[in-house]
């Protein structure tokens, strides 16, 4: 999945150091022993001190300061040693003595403007995880009597979410889903994103019927973007054991049931919100045990060599164990498997399980109902 979590402390209070402190470090240590052995077994005269210059510019970029500091101070004394016992014109070897203590100011000064850089990225990276959180808020474990698992795959390392987006609430008139995918990359895309999801956060609670929420969303939608951009979505109520679903030209959810697999295609399509979408539900009786899979696009384009990612054909294998948390890791593994690790589009994955019972209402209060309905 946006954003990356800082280091731990270990006990002692410091940090342990990174893949690239450790190879830079090396690195440096090496070229010094490296340096001295050939001085040692070049005789009395310095001829390569100077090569110790370049052990503060190897560990800058990825050491912090202070172990460029001890990388410089290592090769100063290192050098001054070599200055002392050397048969050599004494300006020569100053210069040399001068240069790695020059080279050495320079490496720190580097590891300070990097490391500055870094604690600034990672105090953005912080911003963007509460960002994300707001957004994109986690699912289930349970939302009434349905078990919700949620994941969101994302294209690119660069950030861990974007235009997919999904919600689940028990509202008074059932468990309501939402999944939708925003036409576009960015940030235009989160922030429309947002807007979608703050809007049925609220209508949800509102709207008995499925088809006004869709109307809803598709003025917040319009009142939003420009005439080209627009939101796939599909919309699932489960209440007493019959589940609804309303289609905007979103991919249709895979229903699981004793080992089949069967695609919800709505009675009609029906464009995205953004284009006054008038939708058909179709309506299902659920059986205990049924799993439903909705999903963005990303999953139906993914691909290897030309071939795409046989999500029917798999869908049991991979999602009818277990619980559904367990079924989505499996399918995002295999996926990604499948793809070897390159996806040209961003993902978003709900997995849901009739169970039959109910868990404790988290629907909001009858008068608040009320209130907003009044």
């Amino acid at each position: 999945m946006l954003f990356r979590v800082p280091m731990q402390l270990m006990p002692t209070g410091r940090r342990p150091l990174s893949t690239g402190s450790r190879a830079s470090l090396g690195a440096a240590l090496v070229l010094l022993a490296f340096v001295s052995a050939l001085e040692l077994a070049d005789g009395p005269v310095t001829n390569w001190i100077g090569l110790a210059a370049v052990a503060p510019f190897l560990a800058a970029p990825f050491a912090s300061w202070r172990m460029v500091v001890g990388v410089g101070a290592a090769a100063t004394v290192i050098g001054l040693a070599f200055a002392l016992t050397a048969r050599t014109i004494p300006l020569v070897t100053g210069v040399n003595v001068v240069t790695i203590v020059f080279a050495t100011a320079i490496g720190v000064a580097v590891a300070l403007i990097r490391q500055r850089k870094d604690e600034r990225i990672g105090e953005l990276s912080k911003l963007a995880s509460v960002a994300q959180q707001a957004v994109l808020r986690p699912l289930g474990p349970r939302v009434g009597s349905l078990a919700v698992a949620g994941h969101y795959i994302s294209s690119t390392a660069a950030a861990d979410i974007g235009g997919d987006l999904y919600e689940a609430i028990d509202t008074p008139y059932g468990v309501r889903i939402l999944i939708g995918d925003v036409r576009g990359k960015g940030l235009d895309a989160v922030r429309l994103a947002s807007i979608v999801l703050g809007s049925y956060r609220h209508v949800a609670y509102e709207r008995a019927d499925l088809r006004a929420i869709v109307t809803d969303l598709d003025r917040a939608v319009a009142r939003s973007v420009g005439d080209e951009d627009f939101v796939t979505a599909a919309l699932v109520e489960e209440r007493g054991g019959t589940l609804t679903i309303v289609n905007c030209g979103h991919p249709a959810p895979l229903l699981l049931r004793r080992g089949r697999v069967i695609t919800l295609e709505p009675p009609a399509p029906a464009p995205p919100l953004g284009f006054m979408p008038v939708v058909q539900p179709r309506v299902e009786r659920l059986e205990p045990g049924d799993r439903l899979l909705l999903f963005t696009d990303g999953l139906g384009e993914a691909r290897r060599d030309g071939e795409f990612f046989p999500t029917v054909d798999r869908a049991w294998r991979l999602l009818g164990h277990g619980t559904v948390a367990d079924g989505l890791a499996s399918l995002e593994s295999a996926l990604i498997e499948w793809v070897h690790g390159r996806l040209d589009d961003d993902i978003a994955l709900v997995l849901l399980e009739y169970s039959g019972q109910r868990a404790a209402s988290t629907a909001v209060p009858s008068w608040e109902v009320g209130a907003a309905d009044g």
